[in-house]
């Protein structure tokens, strides 16, 4: 795989947290303005009859995806760090040899 497909990767990635990122704001942004909250209280906020636990089963899912898709970012990052620094490394010598 090349670098320029690791990076595409990560462009992904870091769009994919961001969106994770939004989704509780944009929720509560819906609720405010009357609507349903994308789906989490069918008639609104007046008449939503969710439990204690679906606001915090939400919370603990969202976190554990941003924490999974965060971890993957810095691997791929340190995977395009790796093949960089190889590629640096054999131009370098590269050189060296052509200098002699």
């Amino acid at each position: 795989m090349t670098v320029f497909w690791l990076r595409f990767i990560i462009a992904v990635l870091l769009l994919a947290v961001v969106a994770v990122a939004a989704v509780p704001l944009l929720v509560l942004l819906d609720l405010a303005s009357g609507g349903t909250g994308y789906g989490l209280c069918g008639s609104g906020l007046v008449g939503c009859e969710n439990g204690y636990a679906a606001g915090p089963e939400l919370a603990v899912g969202l976190a554990l995806l941003l924490f999974g898709l965060i971890a993957t970012l810095r691997l791929v990052m340190r995977i395009v760090r790796r093949m960089e620094r190889r590629r640096e490394i054999a131009e370098a010598t590269r050189r060296l040899t052509a200098q002699r």
